[in-house]
């Protein structure tokens, strides 16, 4: 019996539905890992599809199908810069062993990781952003060029992933595939000496599940496989995976998660909020109340990491004028959309105090406010109302002609003669 065919991409994924997953696996044996490739690079998505490996403990089983398959398939490579020297020697190894001829590495862009980890150490704080900089946000427009890409998620590994099918719709019509998804340890380590295949240096030594070096460690006998990853910490994804029913990330894409939008798009934001009762001197990434940094301004001097100010209505940006050099980002709140004393703050930080770094907007943030905003000397905007979002995206924001209140000397206000104004 002939099996059943899906149309073609790019086509495919505008037409495929939940039903047609459901079918395609069904179609398929459990451990029939390499049918299920086979299907999925001949057949379902032919041209269309990609892998992305992380080069890790059980890779080179995958990575041995695919060459089987078809050594010419594009595999990418999350080169995040935080790898074991090992994993990068690895890659190698299992590039000339196994012949395969496509694999591209993937570097996360050079101005982020400037922006949000300037000194490398951003995952001892916030890791989940710098799984997001070093790869969610590198990995996204690689992806979206395929209508499908392949993984080495297994089953076994996590309690998360105990219902990963062969075959997944992910929100966008896309296809994940994950022909592993049903091996146990005991079959990957099979399957690995049965072919004779080249062994990560580091799983000898304990390392189950290897990823980024500071975020990986030694799993003990009993433990659960990736329980060397990010140990201690309450984080058990590195964001660029989801399935079905969304337990293992939220299945949006990146614009869709940000709020702050900075030169024409929503982007991963490293500042979170201030806590009451954090420590002055070990505060990093967070913007910092004027009446806080005024009561400790000694401790918030002297402390290395970057921080930000956040500037409430009634308080005195000129209070810290002679500091302002020390923050990376000045956060204006605005509580309310008839709330207008953000816009004069603004105006004293860029025209009297020449405060050059980012100025962003917070609180009621709202698409007819923004224009004013922006004249004001906004740079950033923090915004979770959804229509203004949207409006941000499609690039539709109200524009102005008029200026009753005039800002710097190019603006006329309305009724007045521009010839017989002053230039101060």
């Amino acid at each position: 019996m002939a099996m059943p065919k899906l149309a073609p991409a790019p086509a495919a994924h505008d037409k495929l539905k939940a039903l047609g997953i459901l079918a395609l696996n069904g179609m398929f044996d459990e451990m029939d890992a390499v049918g299920v490739l086979r299907y999925a690079i001949t057949e379902v998505l032919p041209g269309d599809l990609a892998i992305v490996s992380s080069f890790g403990a059980d890779s080179a089983v995958l990575l041995h199908m695919v060459a089987q398959v078809d050594p010419s398939l594009p595999v990418y490579f999350l080169e995040t810069g935080k790898h074991f020297p090992e994993t990068l020697a690895y890659v190698e190894t299992l590039k000339t062993t196994l012949g395969l001829s496509n694999v591209r590495a993937i570097l996360p862009d050079a101005k982020d990781v400037l922006r949000f980890d300037p000194n490398g150490d951003l995952w001892e704080t916030d890791p989940d952003s710098c799984c997001h900089i070093r790869k969610t946000e590198p990995l996204e427009p690689i992806t979206e060029q395929f209508g499908g890409w392949v993984t080495g998620r297994k089953r076994y590994q996590t309690t998360e992933r105990g219902v990963l099918p062969h075959f997944e719709l992910t929100s966008d019509d896309r296809i994940k595939v994950n022909p592993l998804a049903y091996f146990s340890d005991a079959d990957v380590v099979e399957y690995r000496q049965a072919h004779r295949l080249p062994e990560h240096p580091l799983y000898a030594k304990g390392y189950k599940s290897i990823g980024c070096a500071p975020c990986t460690s030694v799993v003990a006998e009993g433990e659960d496989p990736r329980a060397g990853r990010w140990r201690g910490l309450n984080k058990k994804e590195c964001g660029i995976h989801y399935d079905f029913s969304g337990a293992i990330a939220n299945p949006m894409t990146a614009a869709a998660r940000h709020t702050l939008w900075k030169d024409g798009a929503f982007i991963a934001d490293p500042f979170k909020d201030w806590e009451e009762g954090a420590n002055p001197s070990e505060a990093r990434y967070v913007h910092v109340p004027l009446p806080v940094f005024l009561a400790n301004r000694a401790e918030f001097l002297a402390n290395p990491h970057p921080l930000g100010l956040l500037v409430s209505p009634g308080e005195k940006i000129e209070d810290v004028a002679d500091d302002l050099a020390r923050f990376a980002s000045v956060a204006v709140r605005f509580p309310a959309f008839s709330d207008g004393r953000g816009y004069s703050t603004a105006r004293l930080l860029v025209e009297r105090l020449k405060y050059a770094g980012e100025i962003r907007a917070v609180g009621d943030v709202l698409q007819d406010q923004i224009p004013h905003m922006r004249r004001c000397g906004f740079n950033a905007l923090v915004v979770t109302h959804e229509p203004t979002r949207q409006a941000l995206i499609e690039n539709r924001l109200p524009e102005m002609a008029l200026f009753y209140q005039p800002v710097g000397v190019t603006e006329v206000p309305v009724g007045t003669r521009p010839f017989l104004r002053r230039v101060s």
